[in-house]
């Protein structure tokens, strides 16, 4: 079964930039802000004296650091496709047939060295340009786990288990081509609400290639932080003894480490060594963790909220969890 594609909001021809005259936007306030901050950061530093505090704003900072490099190739990228890359190359690119195009758009996610943060945008970009959402999510979850840099990562976090990054590149596949057809079967396109990008036909390519990144920065930065800040919130008020005790029942271990995959959003390209320390739990719980962690976290929740809408988050998130806990137990009980 197909579906029709879901396109961008119809909106009135928008006036070329030449005759808007200069204007300050978000994203300059933005930046004002981000300077400002470090100017100041002596003061800031002498306000935040609690051990707590100092904890939070250390996971905070953390988190920040890991995603925004890849958040900016992502919107960079995604502002290529909308700008440069001309809506016919993916009808060449992808098959035609939406149930072939979903796992090769999965298998695609090999070639992009980044992580769950730039894939978000990359996916919203591939929707406006035409390319079946089935497809566009099977790859919006493939990148970030199945791409060599993540898996070389895994291996070297695992020195005496060469199959745990075998089995993580196969589960992460098999749930983003799972998703994909689900997505499919049951996805309906008033689920996704792309927000509304300025008409960039009338610009010039340099133009419109600076208001495509600006449009995508702020709507998937701005939910980048508040994902950081709830991740930072969780590490604060959950207790490391908590794990510890539930590490000796195989069961809730899988459960107790795929919630932790969501809570702490961790890189993809930094989680494996995350999970190696966590040797109390079974080589399958942690494979859980790996394959939960880059395809629902808070951060990525929220981006996806800022990106596709609140109401495609509150379905797929959910969905892409149980699939990926499902999966990641069944490979892990059978290649490790």
């Amino acid at each position: 079964m197909g579906e029709p594609p879901v396109t961008a909001p119809t909106t009135t021809k928008s006036t070329p930039s030449s005759e808007k005259g200069t204007t300050i936007g978000s994203l300059e306030v933005l930046a004002v802000i981000l300077v400002l901050l470090v100017l100041a950061r002596g003061s800031i530093a002498g306000l935040i004296s609690g051990a707590a505090l100092q904890t939070w704003s250390t996971v905070f900072v953390s988190v920040l650091v890991q995603a925004v490099p890849f958040l900016v190739f992502g919107v960079v990228l995604s502002a290529v496709i909308a700008v440069f890359v001309p809506r016919s190359f993916w009808a060449r690119a992808l098959p035609s047939h939406p149930a072939l195009a979903v796992p090769a758009a999965g298998v695609a996610g090999v070639i992009l060295p980044g992580c769950e943060c730039g894939s978000v945008p990359i996916a919203g970009s591939l929707i406006r340009r035409g390319v079946t959402p089935a497809a566009a999510l099977a790859f919006l979850l493939a990148a970030p786990a199945i791409n060599p840099i993540v898996l070389t990562a895994t291996v070297i976090a695992f020195p005496g288990e060469p199959m745990m990054a075998v089995a993580r590149g196969v589960a992460s596949l098999v749930v983003a081509v799972a998703m994909g057809w689900l997505w499919l079967r049951i996805g309906k396109p008033e689920w996704i609400k792309l927000p509304h990008r300025p008409d960039l036909d009338d610009e010039s390519k340099a133009r419109a290639f600076w208001a495509a990144c600006r449009h995508d920065i702020m709507h998937a930065g701005g939910f980048l932080v508040l994902g950081a800040a709830a991740a930072a919130t969780i590490n604060v008020v959950i207790p490391a003894s908590w794990l510890q005790s539930l590490a000796g029942y195989p069961v809730v271990s899988v459960i107790a480490l795929a919630t932790l995959a969501v809570l702490l959003s961790i890189c993809s390209e930094a989680d494996a060594f995350v999970a190696a320390s966590l040797s109390q739990f079974s080589l399958t719980s942690r494979l859980v963790f790996l394959v939960v962690g880059p395809m629902v976290d808070l951060k990525l929740i929220s981006m996806q909220t800022g990106v596709f809408g609140r109401r495609f988050a509150m379905r797929f998130a959910p969905t892409t969890f149980v699939a990926a806990v499902l999966v990641g137990s069944a490979f892990g009980l059978a290649l490790l």
